[in-house]
């Protein structure tokens, strides 16, 4: 068992044998490098990702004068969402919600295929911590001189290497902190406004606030995130099942496990052959979380893979037969230890079905919803002092607030009546036009016109005193309509 894994249970046995006593300190990983088609896929990954993230506010979309052209763009002033040609207003937050339910499903029917992939490669944690402890590598060393340069006294050489180490990690996370308020505003303009002086004091403050959380999270929690922060590992057993591709250590191959050569006249204390697995503890030392996988599925297990490189270094030295950790599931592990056939890989079975069922009907419930929204909105309220003031004729009058949201590029020309009240007529209140049966209002693109209109007329003798009320709103080049529902006040006739 690795010093580390010793350490920790060692430890939490020291706190079940002293009940007073339940904060454990935290045991120090100090990850290793290692070398293989693992590791240069988790690198692959890593850069794509960082590209994307870095890359991506800078690049532009015409979205035509007066209208911004960063591609994607979340701003907040204004309330929209821009992302290449798709613009998406606060009415439309159920897209967002149906995108959060698809992407959920998703990250369900993925951990069922092939275990925590996501934590291992693609989540934000996992990403920043290893473009973190690349850097420490360059600078300190790998685990060996990291370590024993950390337990050893301070000298000039280690002074200037941790001062180093910390400068890069914090101009890492500036970066990152500056990146991701690239996404609120326009890239260009809130660099130049940044480094003249001319920002928001709401820029400055979340640009060191993001700096701070990555440097923190990436460089001094790491691995604690994942184990204690993270929600994730609490619940991603329900996830798996016998058929799940995970990270495992074939047992009934490895053990029982220690040093020296293998064949029958090289037993251990027990007098048992010893298996393939030579107790380098090379997987341990790999490990970012610092677990033994060699004691099965843990909480802490990210499913990076990287102790399969090490694991397989170790076993092209020793002459040994490689994959004693690699990618497997619950039930060919089973079949191999008892001698059984190997049964192929199961991606079609009920429970990815279930979840990929979902997926495809939250698909398609999102996408419908998405391309048959509509591109403008009514909203009328009803004012409310006063409800209705009587007019010499005897008719009562009503006013409303309405507003009109034009979500298209282009100028737009609607109509708007009321049905409802028999010979109602209606005027804005800031014009001295006649009354007529309907108005014709014109509004900017992307924008929400305001108005105030003043709707005429009698209730019938012995009707409601406040019968429905319908607004009726008309494109007038596409003919699409949106009907509003509100009453009209008044005495009876």
């Amino acid at each position: 068992m690795s010093n580390v894994a010793t350490a920790r249970k060692t430890k939490v046995q020291l706190d079940i044998d002293d009940p007073g006593k339940f904060y454990a300190n935290r045991v120090r990983v100090y990850p290793k490098a290692v070398h293989g088609p693992v590791r240069t896929v988790k690198y692959l990954i890593l850069v794509a990702c960082l590209a994307v993230y870095y890359i991506l506010p800078w690049l532009r979309w015409d979205r035509g004068p007066n209208h911004p052209s960063q591609m994607v763009l979340l701003d907040l002033p204004n309330r929209r969402f821009y992302f290449a040609w798709i613009e998406l207003w606060p009415q439309d937050i159920y897209l967002l919600a149906g995108a959060l339910i698809m992407g959920a499903v998703g990250l369900f029917l993925i951990t069922s295929l092939v275990g925590r992939v996501w934590c291992g490669y693609t989540c934000p944690q996992t990403v920043w911590t290893d473009l973190f402890m690349w850097v420490e590598r360059r600078i300190e060393g790998d685990r060996n001189e990291r370590m024993r340069r950390d337990q050893g006294p301070w000298t000039l050489d280690k002074v200037w290497r941790k001062l180093a180490k910390h400068a890069v990690w914090l101009v890492v996370a500036f970066w990152t902190g500056g990146a991701w308020i690239m996404y609120y505003v326009d890239a260009p303009t809130a660099v130049r406004q940044f480094w003249t002086g001319q920002a928001s004091l709401a820029v400055y403050f979340f640009i060191g606030l993001f700096t701070l959380t990555t440097y923190l999270l990436a460089g001094w929690a790491r691995e604690q995130v994942c184990t204690y922060m993270c929600p994730w590992p609490r619940f991603q057993s329900a996830m798996l099942d016998e058929e799940s591709l995970t990270v495992t250590y074939e047992a009934w191959r490895g053990e029982p496990r220690g040093h020296g050569k293998r064949d029958a006249a090289h037993r251990n204390a027990q007098g048992q052959v010893l298996g393939d697995c030579v107790d380098c503890n090379a997987c341990v030392h790999a490990c970012p979380t610092g677990i033994d996988i060699r004691d099965g599925i843990q909480l802490e297990c990210i499913n990076c893979g990287l102790c399969v490189d090490a694991c397989n270094e170790i076993m092209h030295k020793v002459g040994g037969k490689p994959d004693l950790i690699t990618w497997d599931t619950l039930g060919r592990l089973n079949a191999r230890r008892e001698g059984r056939p190997v049964p192929d890989l199961k991606v079609i079975r009920p429970r990815t079905m279930i979840y990929l069922g979902v997926m495809l009907v939250a698909t398609l419930v999102v996408a419908a919803a998405f391309f048959t929204r509509s591109q403008q909105i009514l909203f009328v309220g009803h004012d409310r002092a006063p409800l209705f003031v009587l007019q010499p004729d005897g008719a009562a009058r009503n006013a409303y607030s309405v507003s009109i949201s034009n979500k298209t590029l282009q100028d737009q020309t609607y109509t708007i009546r009321v049905d409802g009240v028999p010979g109602a007529r209606m005027r804005l209140a800031d014009r001295q036009d006649p009354p007529a049966d309907q108005l014709t209002l014109t509004i900017p693109p992307d924008s929400v016109g305001m108005f105030r209109i003043l709707v005429a007329g009698r209730l019938p003798r012995g009707g409601d005193t406040a019968p429905r009320l319908d607004f009726t709103l008309t494109n007038t080049a596409t003919g699409a309509t949106s009907v509003y529902q509100s009453v009209f006040m008044g005495p009876p006739t």
